[in-house]
């Protein structure tokens, strides 16, 4: 087995620059594309600078996770992840818009996992700790004695639990 560290893993999967356009014709409705390498974020003029700040956030975060899930192989991680711990590979794998209150689920009946696409933009170390979470749900469906002896074989799995709880903490004070 390699030897796993976090410095092994880069920091942040996308670093745009970003660039705010304010519209006067622009009234309720907020966007944000790529173009010529920054992220444009076209906003309403005249909004309260607390409402635009949060709103551009948004929009950042939303560009941010698709980008990087695009950037993401998820079949070819969890393969590799699945030999290099001995476990079962899923399947299908696939990133979700739609999980907002769990990183990733598992079905061990037909072997689908679901992967939050909030995580694509966080360090891959944190990515691969809840993929083997979830592959572990194809060898043992529950939580116990079995299952969590198969999770602490990955030595950041502590380190990226912390890291998940401070994220989510961050997300409800916010």
């Amino acid at each position: 087995m390699r030897t796993v560290t976090a410095a092994s893993y880069d920091r942040q999967m996308t670093d745009l620059p970003v660039e705010v356009i304010r519209s006067k014709k622009r009234k309720r409705t907020v966007q944000a594309y790529l173009a010529d390498g920054k992220l444009r974020v076209l906003v309403p003029a005249g909004l309260p600078p607390d409402e635009e700040s949060r709103l551009i956030e948004s929009m950042i975060s939303k560009a941010t996770r698709k980008l990087s899930s695009a950037g993401v192989d998820l079949i070819a991680r969890a393969t590799e992840l699945a030999m290099e711990y001995g476990l079962a590979t899923p399947s299908s794998i696939e990133w979700s818009d739609r999980q907002l209150s769990r990183w990733g689920s598992c079905t061990p009946s037909d072997g689908r996992i679901r992967i939050s696409s909030r995580l694509a933009s966080m360090p891959g170390w944190v990515l691969d700790s809840v993929l083997i979470h979830e592959l572990a749900h194809l060898e043992v469906p529950d939580h116990g004695e079995r299952f969590r002896a198969i999770v602490k074989r990955y030595p950041l799995g502590e380190r990226a639990k912390g890291y998940l709880i401070a994220k989510s903490e961050e997300r409800v004070s916010s």
